[in-house]
């Protein structure tokens, strides 16, 4: 079905990303009818089939784990509700900060960050992998749908937006702890067919996405960490920004069941944290006055943030999370089985390159054994949790029937 062109282009703000001035997509193409450019990279990401595989994609627990529990296909959506509303309120493209929200996750493996971790380990000795630049490799290579070209071919924004969401990867902005060895060579590969200009900051849109990111995750990863035992309210009582909000629910509601309690405590949390990204961002663009989205691009730091406090405190609470949950006993004893299932999976498959399937097959060099290590990351990565179980069933128990 087709969308209505946005009818709120005209009142956007002189930073904001305009359709009409796209820098184009890499292999050119008619314009819609209907829609802009930057609403059909949204709908192509959402009709790609590495977009639907994140239903079955590890957010924290895996799926057979629980079917209430987030995966990367609920966080992708709920970031993308987050970037549109901040994006609406600063009169910035809303399809645009969408595309770049619902984008941001599709690179990831099966098994989410302990995959990567082991997929990452596994590759070392053949360039690793990094979930970021594997976003960029199936936006541009291995979704194979359109008859004239691979990829999505999505226009330059919304690919600067996924590669440079997190800040510049290159020059004087770019922050050394994200890129310790520098451009990854993926990124830089494409780069010279395309340049994103690495060395300059995203958009606004991109922005908004990666703010919303850490937004969603925290507090989704609180929620679902409640209601998975690994901790309790209590234990949230001087976590800042929580606590503070949790008692004032309390006051407010009194002795209500728990799951009514935790759901205004978390909506309540995000609406804090989103109106303080508003109020630091107008204060930012207010006193760098940008005059477009270039001169966003070209400003020494990013211009969505939160404020220094809600920073100090959002890192606060990511910390919680990494000690009460991440790396929780029962989080632990499932990303273990995760990481050998990943270790054994790229470990048999770079041996014995004929079990992939006959179209994986067909993309192997035999006498390259750098690409084999790449076409075998690939395979991987595209593969959900349930998948990857399957398949290392079928790989290594021999009691499992042939199909």
């Amino acid at each position: 079905m087709s969308r209505p062109m946005n009818a709120n282009l005209a009142s956007l703000a002189p930073y904001a990303c305009h359709p009409s001035r796209s820098r184009g997509r890499l292999h050119d193409e008619p314009a819609a009818a209907d829609r802009d450019v930057f609403q059909r990279d949204r709908d192509r990401i959402i009709h790609s089939g590495a977009f639907r595989k994140l239903k079955y994609k590890t957010q924290v627990f895996v799926y057979h784990e629980g079917d209430y529990f987030r995966t990367r296909l609920t966080h992708s959506l709920e970031v993308s509700q987050i970037s549109r509303s901040i994006a609406r309120a600063l009169n910035i493209n809303e399809d645009l900060a969408e595309a770049v929200a619902l984008a941001h996750d599709l690179g990831h493996p099966p098994f989410g960050h302990a995959g990567e971790s082991a997929l990452d380990n596994a590759a070392a000795s053949y360039g690793g992998f990094d979930h970021n630049v594997q976003t960029l490799r199936t936006l541009t290579r291995l979704e194979q749908r359109y008859a004239d070209f691979d990829g999505l071919n999505l226009t330059w924004e919304t690919l600067e937006g996924t590669v440079k969401h997190n800040g510049p990867l290159s020059g004087p902005h770019a922050d050394p702890e994200k890129t310790p060895d520098g451009v990854p060579t993926g990124i830089q590969d494409f780069d010279r067919q395309f340049s994103l200009d690495l060395d300059g900051f995203a958009s606004l849109e991109a922005q908004v996405a990666a703010l919303a990111d850490d937004i969603a995750y925290n507090n989704h990863d609180l929620d679902d960490g409640l209601r998975a035992g690994l901790f309790t309210l209590d234990d949230l009582m001087d976590l800042p920004p929580v606590g503070p909000v949790l008692r004032q629910v309390r006051e407010t509601y009194g002795d209500i069941e728990p799951s009514r309690l935790i759901h205004e405590m978390v909506r309540r949390v995000i609406n804090l944290m989103v109106t303080d990204v508003l109020a630091e961002t107008r204060r930012r663009l207010d006193e760098a006055k940008p005059d477009s989205a270039d001169a966003v691009r070209a400003q020494p730091r990013p211009m969505v943030a939160f404020s220094e406090r809600m920073a100090a405190d959002n890192d606060i609470l990511r910390r919680f999370l990494f000690t009460r949950m991440y790396r929780h006993y029962k989080v632990n004893r499932m990303t273990s089985k995760a990481r050998r299932t990943v270790a054994d999976l790229f470990a048999l498959l770079l041996d014995q390159p004929n079990c992939l399937p006959d179209e994986w097959q067909a993309a192997v060099d035999p006498s390259n054994v750098d690409r084999l290590a790449r076409v075998v990351c690939d395979y991987i990565a595209g593969m959900t949790d349930r998948y990857a179980l399957l398949e290392h069933d079928r790989l290594f128990d021999i009691h499992h029937r042939a199909e």
